[in-house]
């Protein structure tokens, strides 16, 4: 495949330039020969790599339902999502094992890859649970944790934690050798958060939702995420993070900025009842709550939070990297970057930002 006239997205930076491929990358810049694609002076840019994500269509990662996975895996590569981290909620070891044990056993037949699982909990704070299920809460247990990884198949990439509870220290210095460990859905303040990130945590679960706030006598996780050089996390739907709060965390943050969707089972769905975890979530608007009103997560897709922020008054180039590779470098995983023999997971989009043509593994979708 040879796509000509085109905006590539390397090294941070958009270059004028061709780009061939086949299963991967090889060759960028101009390139001799009849284009496949004219990209008429639109964008190419790398596959976005959600690392946070429940659900869509109606699915959920927590249902544990083979059925379900391969409608997930075509939502987001409809939506320019090429890899991601399925997201299970806060439950209880009897319900997350099957989700587990799903994951592992899918195999897709096209769409996104599954590149591993995120455990949103259930080692989180009851006052910082937002809407995740106060009974299914568990204290750190690295035990606990090695099971559901196993069940897995060893796919568990992150996992978030409160580090204020009893024994999360122990368990971060443990885990965090075996993937990453977020903070978030905490109550910590920023010295407890420094020992956390100190112990091996790396990355905070969407940053300033589920945790203290940000104050000039008491930064807290936030604060404390920006002296470790720890990753972090925003869902910009317009809802969660005020558009000055964006801007400002860009400029604190840079490259260590990732944007995530953590959307449920009802983007791409209608407006209606639905539910999380176990929990009745109400969508209005595009809004979705408990029915106390306690916002949950997002019914969007990861690259509308990449307009998003664009709209906001980020820089293309910064939207692009924090919706590709940062997340990819935050969860470790082999993705988000357009370079000579890796994988030719791509996007073409228009010069307004609108999605083209998908590709994942060279492959269009």
């Amino acid at each position: 495949m040879l796509i000509k006239n085109a905006k590539v997205f390397v090294d941070r930076s958009f270059m004028s330039a061709d780009i061939q491929f086949g299963r991967t990358v090889t060759a960028i810049g101009k390139i001799d020969g009849p284009a496949d694609i004219d990209a008429e002076g639109g964008y190419v840019i790398p596959g976005l790599v959600d690392i946070h994500t429940h659900g869509a269509v109606g699915e959920d990662f927590s249902d544990g339902k083979p059925e379900g996975l391969q409608p997930l895996a075509d939502y987001y590569a409809a939506h320019g999502v090429t890899s991601y981290l399925a997201t299970t909620m806060t439950l209880k070891e009897e319900t997350l094992i099957p989700a587990m044990n799903a994951i592992r056993d899918f195999k897709p037949t096209g769409g996104a890859k599954c590149a591993g699982i995120h455990l949103e909990g259930p080692f989180l704070s009851y006052a910082k649970r937002g809407a995740q299920a106060a009974e299914n809460l568990h204290k750190p247990d690295a035990a606990l944790f090695h099971r559901l990884n196993e069940a897995s198949g060893g796919q568990v990439k992150m996992v978030t934690v409160a580090c204020e509870e009893e024994g999360a220290l122990p368990f971060i210095r443990e885990v965090s050798g075996i993937c990453a460990v977020s903070l978030g859905h905490t109550t910590a303040d920023y010295d407890t958060a420094m020992a956390g990130f100190q112990a091996g945590a790396s990355h905070a679960t969407h940053l300033y939702n589920g945790m203290p706030p940000f104050q000039h006598r008491a930064p807290g996780v936030i604060g404390a995420a920006f002296d470790a050089g720890a990753s972090v996390e925003l869902i910009c739907d317009g809802l969660h993070i005020h558009p000055a709060v964006i801007r400002a965390t860009y400029q604190l943050f840079g490259k260590k900025l990732n944007l995530v969707s953590d959307s449920l089972r009802c983007a791409g769905m209608p407006d209606g009842s639905y539910e999380l975890g176990g929990q009745p979530i109400v969508v209005k608007d595009h809004k979705a709550t408990l029915l106390d009103g306690t916002l949950a997560g997002s019914s969007i897709s990861l690259l509308d939070a990449m307009r998003n922020v664009v709209c906001f008054g980020l820089p293309l180039e910064a939207a692009v990297y924090a919706a590709s590779t940062a997340p990819a470098q935050a969860a470790a995983l082999s993705a988000g970057e357009i370079m000579i023999d890796k994988p030719a997971d791509l996007l073409l989009l228009d010069q307004h930002l609108e999605l083209k043509a998908v590709f994942v593994d060279g492959q269009r979708i």
